[in-house]
């Protein structure tokens, strides 16, 4: 061994092992493990597959029914994307990015609902007699 690499000891080593470790995040949060990243992965196939199934197989009478429970497995694969993937928690950034993203719920529901409104008034203010009575028309 050189009088170099004596001289440094385990301190040194020591040392560097801790600027290794935190890699520069004080959030105190999990990046993931591969076991997360597997549970997050099968989780997706279910739900990706279970509604493929349900549409196939024409397992619900009215369509209207199955595109709600797939609309259903759909905001529940968006959480298990969101927790598994994205790690968002109420501890990760102190808390701002689960606050920011029921900001945007909140707005997504507000501009989609009264978008569904306005429309649905419109349809039925703008047409005030039938196509049939349109038809007759001179």
């Amino acid at each position: 061994m050189s009088a170099h690499t004596e001289s440094a000891g385990p301190s040194a080593h020591h040392h560097a092992h801790d600027d290794h470790e935190h890699h520069g995040h004080d959030d105190g949060t999990s990046h993931g493990s591969l076991k997360e990243y597997t549970i997050g992965f099968v989780l997706s196939v279910i739900l990706t597959a279970i509604p493929f199934w349900l549409v196939m197989g024409k397992v619900f009478d009215k369509s209207s029914t199955t595109a709600l429970v797939v609309l259903g497995f759909a905001a529940v694969q968006i959480v298990v994307h969101m927790i598994y993937f994205l790690h968002m928690n109420t501890r990760s950034e102190g808390g701002w990015s689960m606050l920011a993203l029921i900001f945007t719920i909140v707005l997504v529901v507000i501009t989609l609902s009264g978008s569904l409104w306005v429309m649905f008034h419109m349809n039925a203010n703008m047409m005030p007699m039938s196509i049939h009575e349109m038809k007759n028309m001179p």
